[in-house]
């Protein structure tokens, strides 16, 4: 076996890695109780980031100083991420994580069009029609969401759009420094906007951003969702550096599968059939757009 055979197979198991781990952190924070701000939990996630993953960018002499422009890119990448975050945790509350995940994939469709708008890159006809009917397929699972929970039906599709902007960014960034050096980067920028808006709001009553001292229960669930997602995103970020992106996109959509299975485990949640039939034309046209852009010979952005 080759060294770039292995690599490429060490690519493979990290990204499977990251769509088992990925659901976990989501069902962590799903089972966190009413009580906690949804603010607190995505700021806790990006806390365990910085806190686990410093000390290790320190022994290895990853870290560097960041100029001024870099900071601002820095804080704009923590900005959009918070947001998406906080949203995607306010979904997946009311709604089966499978059915907010489903939606969120729509962000590959919003990443073409966008890599169309800003980037001047050539989108054909086809891929055009894929990314509709993604677009109709998280339809086709909003739909009966709305029905039951509302507006907040919506909110994986604002994270995705957030998301899809991040990744741009993240485009301009991801060369200049070591993965883990981003990420670090990336949980000290969202603290610094996250822990001033939190303490801002401190006895509010504004249950989002409201924070209260969490009990043993969801405390134990906090620091097992901000382990989690550090160890998913390590995994993601070695990945894209094992393996070629087009590659472990279409991996990803084990993740769909993943949450399913948790879902139905630890919630007893199970997509209806509109549902069911919203995610095969999500995943299905996502694929599409997947292996098209690799037989461009082209590779979609990395994940974060």
């Amino acid at each position: 076996m080759s060294a770039d055979t292995g690599r490429t197979g060490l690519g493979i198991l990290l990204m499977i890695g990251f769509c088992i781990l990925a659901p976990v952190q989501d069902s962590f924070a799903k089972l966190t109780s009413d009580a906690v701000a949804v603010g607190q939990v995505a700021t806790t996630r990006f806390l365990a980031q910085a806190a686990l993953l410093l000390p290790l960018a320190l022994a290895f002499g990853w870290l560097h100083r960041p100029k001024a422009g870099e900071i601002g890119l820095h804080l704009a990448r923590a900005t959009l991420l918070l947001i998406a975050t906080a949203f995607f945790f306010t979904a997946i509350r009311v709604m089966p994580i499978a059915d907010s995940i489903a939606i969120f994939f729509v962000e590959p469709f919003i990443l073409t069009l966008l890599g169309g708008l800003l980037l001047g890159e050539p989108i054909g006809p086809r891929r055009y029609i894929a990314c509709g009917i993604g677009f109709a397929g998280a339809l086709l699972i909003i739909q009966p969401s709305f029905a039951e929970v509302g507006p907040t039906a919506l909110l994986p599709l604002v994270t995705a759009l957030c998301f899809a902007f991040y990744m741009i960014l993240t485009r301009r960034m991801a060369t200049r420094m070591h993965p883990i050096t981003l990420q670090i980067y990336t949980g000290i920028a969202a603290l610094s906007l996250a822990v001033p808006i939190l303490a801002a709001f401190d006895g509010s009553g504004f249950a989002p951003l409201d924070p209260v001292w969490p009990d043993p229960r969801d405390l134990t669930l906090l620091l097992g969702l901000g382990v989690v997602a550090t160890i998913s995103h390590v995994c993601l970020s070695f990945a894209l550096s094992f393996a070629p992106a087009s590659l472990l996109a279409s991996i990803q959509y084990l993740e769909i599968v993943c949450a399913t299975l948790l879902g139905y485990y630890i919630f007893g949640d199970l997509p209806g059939t509109m549902a069911f039939a919203g995610i095969a034309l999500v995943v299905g046209s996502g694929l599409f757009v997947f292996f098209r852009e690799r037989k461009l010979g082209r590779r979609p952005l990395p994940q974060p």
